[in-house]
Formats: C-alpha cells, sequence, structure tokens
C-alpha cells in the first residue's frame, strides 16, 4: 500500500486507489483519483423510526435555530462546520452563515457510546468509544451488540452499503431509565476506529471510499461531491 497525498495526488498506471482522511483534502483526491467517497445523508436521523432515535430530532438551518428559546442539542449533519455541544438558547449558536445546516435534538446523557462499522447492512467491526461522554475505549459490550443488530438492520435502506454508524446508551439520572438509540452516522473513511478489529475496519473504509468503478449503482446516490 502507497500513501498518495497533496504532492502526488495521482496513482501510478495500473494502481488503484483508495481514500482516508478529511472531507475537504478528499474531495480534490475525490476527483483526481477517481474515487467514490460514500457519505451519510443530512436527513439520515431524521429518516429513522422513533424507537431507533430514542430522542427528539430535527434537521433545520442556523437562522431558523437561532429563534429557539430552549437548551438543546446540535451539531451539523455531516461536515464539521462547527463544534457540537449543547448551547442554551439559539442565540449562543457560532457564527454560521444562516441557510447552513443544523441537526438540532433535545438534550440527553449517553451513559456509553460505541461505533459500528457497517459493510452490507449489517456490523462488520465494533469498539466502544466513549463513557458519560469522556473518551473511554474498549471492547463493545454485548448489550450494545445486541442493539447494534437490530440499528444496522433499521438503518441500512438509508445509508450506503460501507458506513459507519454510532449507537448509544441513554441514561436518564431522574426516572432511572436506560435506553439504547442510534447517535448519528458518520463517513467510514473519516472515523476513528477506536479499539474496533482495524483489519475489519479497513475492509469497510476501503469499500467506503475506494474506485468510482467499484462503486455500487445503489450507492451512488449517496457518493459525495467533488
Amino acid at each position: 500500500m502507497r500513501v498518495i497525498d497533496s504532492a502526488s495526488p495521482q496513482p501510478r498506471p495500473g494502481e488503484r486507489a483508495a481514500y482516508y482522511g478529511g472531507p475537504i483534502f478528499g474531495a480534490r483526491a475525490a476527483s483526481a483519483l477517481d474515487i467514490a467517497l460514500l457519505t451519510p445523508p443530512d436527513d439520515f436521523l431524521q429518516s429513522l423510526p422513533p424507537e431507533l432515535t430514542g430522542r427528539r430530532i430535527e434537521l433545520t438551518t442556523a437562522a431558523e435555530a437561532r429563534h429557539l428559546r430552549r437548551p438543546f442539542f446540535a451539531k451539523p449533519p455531516s461536515d464539521k462546520s462547527f463544534e457540537a455541544g449543547v448551547f442554551a438558547d439559539g442565540s449562543r449558536l457560532p457564527a454560521l452563515p444562516p441557510d447552513t445546516p443544523v441537526q438540532v435534538s433535545e438534550v440527553v446523557t449517553f451513559a456509553e457510546e460505541h461505533r459500528l462499522f457497517l459493510l452490507d447492512g449489517a456490523v462488520h467491526a465494533a469498539s466502544r468509544y466513549a463513557r458519560f461522554g469522556r473518551l473511554d475505549p474498549a471492547r463493545a459490550s454485548e448489550a450494545a451488540l445486541a442493539f447494534a443488530k437490530d440499528a444496522a438492520t433499521g438503518a441500512a435502506p438509508f445509508l450506503p452499503s460501507a458506513v459507519v454508524l454510532d449507537i448509544g446508551l441513554i441514561s436518564d439520572p431522574d426516572s432511572g431509565d436506560e435506553h439504547w438509540a442510534v447517535v448519528e452516522a458518520n463517513m467510514a473513511w473519516f472515523a476513528h476506529s477506536y479499539a474496533a478489529d482495524p483489519e475489519l475496519v479497513l475492509d469497510v473504509v476501503l469499500a467506503a471510499a475506494g474506485p468510482t468503478a467499484d462503486a455500487r449503482p445503489a450507492d451512488m446516490r449517496f457518493v459525495m461531491p467533488a
């Protein structure tokens, strides 16, 4: 395997290229290397049934979110245009173009969070990555893997064939209730593997960011524009 960087963004004759890295350079590299970067759609979470999300979620714009007068969690749906976090109200959002997509959800506590690398709608590799918001990589728990099967099946129609799906255990300190939910979807080619098997993770990365000629027709609607 040869690393292709900005100084030499062209494959050699007969060489097949894949990509792992950030979306800004990735957009340029994908065009130069004829790579199809599979990306989950912005409205993915809104497409899921409530039993998989476990909380209220809406996709809006920065202009509309500024009118919110309650605490909420906000993040960019797919890119990294601003840092995700809890905001006391809409006036606390960072300066953004008015039409910037913003995903808004009610504030919840995730007791633990796990990363799933999905391939063809099934869990191919998995790892815990956080507990109560703090980085804490470890092997995925049996409870997480049990929910992961249902989450992968329910999410598959709305995602590319190779992608990352994050799930978490929502904990309500007042009622003591706990339930699993989908946190978000991410690009496999821009996702940390944490404690997951790196060889299995690589299978998913190569499928999510390989030659355009190898991309499945059903995946073409998920290809990030160059």
